[in-house]
């Protein structure tokens, strides 16, 4: 396997590097941090073939409460606007309900990205209400409105699951325009680039409607990134170079002083600090190698930093952008 992923990685980095693109300004973060994006575990209900963090039912790693509690704190004394709660299913962490209630009690504008199906399994059936109660805007994952590339891409019967699950949480009044904020995000099944945003999610929105009475609040069309599962199985069909030379190609400058790294702290299940999830993927830390927990025990250190690159980075400035 070491072998493939030398390989894998040769092939990425016999591009133009990624941080050449960048200038003084964009190589480092903002002053001002705005997004506290915080994985609190690999572990998922399912294993999607596009998953750049490689989450399934057989991981084990989940976020401590000492950890969130960190987050918590660091998203507060940091002068954060907002936290984002990703995963895995973060559903899944056995401290996600507290953690969301702590943010909420905090003020915190929280987003929760969510693949929907693991809240119709058992122990996670009720959290619908409680992140409706909370205010929480959730982020949820459907490739397609059709079963069949949905179904490809994450699983058998996952698309009828997703759709009930939309539905329940329209009933709740997400996704009504009236402050309940349900957000729905595009990712290709293939070794393509998205469409145009406006016009898929003017798509999805008449789709959606005609077919299953589901309404949303936006469509965000986000780019595959070569990494984790994604990546893998680029390398192994012979892929990855095509693909990177697509992303290479579509390169577009405009996106780069808007990249998600530039205004956001990302954390690792275990507290360690990145500029973004992709990086964690890469195995990537922040270049002070400083934990969550070092910034909650010293609420004055600066945050803002110098920002990690690699050609993976191509995937967030290619048409668009993805950030």
């Amino acid at each position: 396997m070491a072998v493939t992923d030398e390989a894998a990685q040769a092939t990425m980095d016999a591009f133009p590097p990624f941080f050449e693109r960048t200038d003084e300004a964009t190589c480092r973060t903002l002053e001002r941090l705005e997004v506290l994006q915080v994985n609190v575990g690999s572990l998922c209900n399912l294993a999607c073939r596009h998953c750049h963090m490689e989450a399934g039912p057989h991981r084990t790693e989940v976020m401590s409460r000492e950890t969130l509690q960190s987050c918590l704190d660091v998203c507060t004394g940091g002068g954060f606007k907002t936290l984002d709660i990703t995963g895995g299913a973060p559903e899944m962490n056995p401290h996600f309900e507290w953690f969301v209630r702590e943010a909420a009690a905090r003020g915190i504008d929280t987003i929760v990205r969510s693949n929907l199906v693991v809240m119709l399994e058992k122990p996670y059936a009720h959290l619908p209400e409680v992140l409706a109660e909370q205010g929480v805007t959730l982020v949820a994952s459907l490739p397609h409105y059709t079963a069949k590339p949905v179904e490809k891409q994450r699983g058998a019967e996952v698309f009828d699951g997703t759709i009930r699950m939309l539905q329940k949480l329209n009933a709740l009044g997400y996704g009504k325009g009236e402050g309940l904020v349900l957000n729905l995000v595009f990712n290709p099944s293939g070794a393509f680039l998205p469409p145009e945003q406006e016009a898929l999610e003017k798509e999805y929105r008449q789709k959606l409607a005609d077919d299953f009475g589901i309404s949303f609040d936006s469509l965000f069309v986000i780019a595959n990134n070569p990494l984790g599962r994604f990546g893998n199985l680029l390398h192994k069909t012979g892929n990855l170079e095509r693909y990177m030379s697509k992303l290479v190609e579509a390169f577009n400058a405009e996106t780069v002083a808007h990249m998600m790294c530039r205004s956001q702290l990302s954390v690792g299940w275990d507290g360690a600090v990145y500029d973004c999830d992709f990086n964690q993927a890469a195995g990537l830390p922040c270049k002070d190698g400083l934990t969550i927990a070092d910034y909650a025990n010293d609420p004055d250190r600066e945050l803002q930093r110098d920002i990690v690159f690699g050609n993976h980075c191509y995937a967030c400035c290619a048409g668009a952008g993805s950030s």
